[in-house]
């Protein structure tokens, strides 16, 4: 064992009891014999993952967002989480403890009024298996924050036909840019036909398990076809690293005497850097588009965008909304008491790394979380203000197309611009999390991303810990017609999609736009007719898309 390991770690739990004695962020106690001092303090150890373990605690102790609400180390007892066949399973089950005790449970995943077992924001990653480098073979169908694939590139999911037999269809809901399946001419509003020669519908829980096999090979055979037009495409795909853009798809769309915008947004990867000055390949090239052609309104589709960086949500911000908001405030960042008063000693233990991962020096110190600047963890000192980019200037309205898969970042951006432009929101009601945090480094291989502050816009609304509603009209939960809906026969960008369709009705009404021929809203499988929109949707496939929203913007003193 590494006995230089034992000493860090030691020193970080000593660190972090001594704060938590002294600032009391402990529940009010309702007995003397809870203030004990030994209750605060882990037993002693030499075992490395139970050294791992305390750390998580006692980072969350004051770290977490709710940590006001987190009991005694005695009481929690972090080593008492040995569920799960990895060190990480276990890490993940302790977080999952801690998220238990967020206020009202927030930080707790729920489907309806049930609360599952998972933490809805919470979680610990592990740096040696993210793409594209993972040291197994993995099902994972995803591109990580930086761009990086490492797979097909088919977002699939299954829809139910038939309760009885469990018929389903296997859709293309998404292909990721760049990826095997992209070049091979994938498109979402297929459905998979047949893997590896294998008939694909009968049975979903039958043929689950050969799903989630033939997608995890290296080399897939896969027969696909369309509902416009009945276009059949076989191809043999190869999975391998890939570079992915987050754009699916842009253009813009003639609605009458009104030039509308229309891009479909993956995730919100990190930014490039021309200098010092922040910038975007992928969206400086939309937004140059937009500028050329004169729009004048703008469709943001988020559907199925979990998010990423803060900077890049920043950036899309400053990109749609005009000069004469320069200055004014976009959004603040609000941390827990422990955090805000500068109390959090235990981020001592966390160097604040540069741009290309070394360690930082100042006046002969590292640099660290703790320091990097005077009250880092203020309001004051994280209040993000505008600052136009790029040459757009003419945005008068903003439709968002968002589901339950729509979070974070996503949101950020919906409700910081909402008192400054005319924002609608069509589809279904999003995630729901308004909740942020930076990575905190343990083993220097486990990534902890506690929930760690929530964001508000300029006049203090946040808090939309059950999602964003649409607009009522454009509700896809609240309309029992079926008829407006995520409609995956059609592929982005389609003006016939029901979402694209509610956002032009929105901005152009009365104007009658088309570019494909309609397909019914009923079908049928076997005799058996169906409204897709009614049907129950699963993810037959480990889908890792990231949720959530990262601040990296944290920078080095003057």
């Amino acid at each position: 064992m590494n006995k230089k390991y034992f000493l860090m770690l030691f020193m970080v739990s000593m660190l972090a009891v001594t704060a938590c004695k002294k600032n009391k962020v402990d529940p009010k106690p309702t007995t003397q014999e809870e203030t004990k001092p030994e209750d605060e303090i882990p037993p002693v150890t030499t075992n490395r993952f139970e050294l791992s373990q305390d750390s998580i605690f006692l980072y969350a102790k004051q770290l977490y967002f709710w940590n006001d609400q987190l009991p005694t180390y005695k009481v929690f007892n972090p080593r008492k989480y040995t569920s799960g066949s990895s060190d990480l399973a276990k890490f993940n089950s302790l977080i999952f403890g801690i998220a238990g005790y967020s206020t009202s449970k927030y930080d707790v995943y729920k489907i309806g009024n049930v609360y599952q077992n998972s933490p809805k924001y919470s979680y610990v990653s592990d740096k040696t298996t993210k793409n594209p480098t993972a040291v197994v073979m993995d099902k994972s169908m995803a591109v990580d924050l930086e761009g990086n694939g490492n797979d097909i590139g088919l977002r699939l999911i299954a829809y139910i036909t038939n309760e009885t037999t469990r018929a389903y269809y296997l859709f293309v809901t998404a292909v990721y840019n760049g990826s095997p399946a992209d070049e091979a001419g994938f498109r979402r509003g297929m459905i998979i036909t047949k893997l590896n020669g294998n008939t694909v519908g009968a049975n979903y829980e039958n043929d689950l398990s050969t799903l989630n096999s033939a997608l995890a090979g290296s080399v897939v055979n896969i027969e696909a076809r369309t509902f416009i037009g009945a276009t059949t495409l076989t191809k043999s795909l190869t999975k391998r690293s890939y570079k992915s853009s987050p754009i699916y798809k842009q253009k813009v769309i003639t609605a009458g005497s009104k030039k509308i915008g229309y891009f479909a947004f993956a995730r919100f990867s990190k930014l490039t850097v021309s200098g010092r000055t922040p910038s975007d390949v992928n969206l400086d090239a939309v937004f140059n588009d937009f500028q050329n052609q004169g729009i004048t309104d703008l469709v943001v589709d988020l559907r199925y965008n979990g998010g990423g960086y803060i900077e890049t949500a920043e950036y899309l911000i400053n990109l749609i909304a005009s000069t004469s908001n320069n200055g004014k405030v976009m959004f603040t960042e609000h941390y827990n008491a422990t955090m805000q008063n500068n109390k959090a000693t235990i981020l001592k233990n966390q160097p604040l790394l540069n741009a290309s991962g070394n360690v930082q020096y100042q006046n002969g110190n590292i640099v660290t979380y703790f320091d990097y600047i005077a009250n880092p963890y203020s309001v004051a000192n994280n209040t993000t203000t505008f600052s136009k980019k790029g040459g757009l200037n003419s945005v008068q309205n903003v439709v968002f197309l968002v589901t339950k898969n729509t979070a974070s970042a996503s949101e950020l951006v919906i409700n910081s611009l909402k008192p400054y432009i005319g924002v609608k929101v069509i589809g279904a009601t999003t995630y729901g999390k308004p909740i942020g945090f930076f990575p905190i480094t343990i083993e220097n291989r486990y990534e902890v991303y506690f929930s760690l502050f929530e964001t508000k816009n300029s006049l203090g609304q946040g808090g939309y810990y059950d999602g964003i509603k649409p607009e009522t009209g454009y509700d896809e939960d609240a309309d029992p017609s079926g008829a407006f809906w995520d409609d995956v026969r059609y592929d982005f960008g389609d003006v016939n999609e029901a979402y694209l369709a509610g956002a032009l009705k929105i901005l152009a009404p009365g104007t009658t736009v088309t570019n494909s021929a309609k397909v019914a809203s009923t079908m049928s499988v076997n005799g058996n007719v169906f409204n897709l929109k009614d049907v129950e949707k699963m993810k037959p496939v480990k889908n890792d898309s990231f949720v959530g929203m990262v601040e990296n913007r944290l920078k080095l003193k003057n």
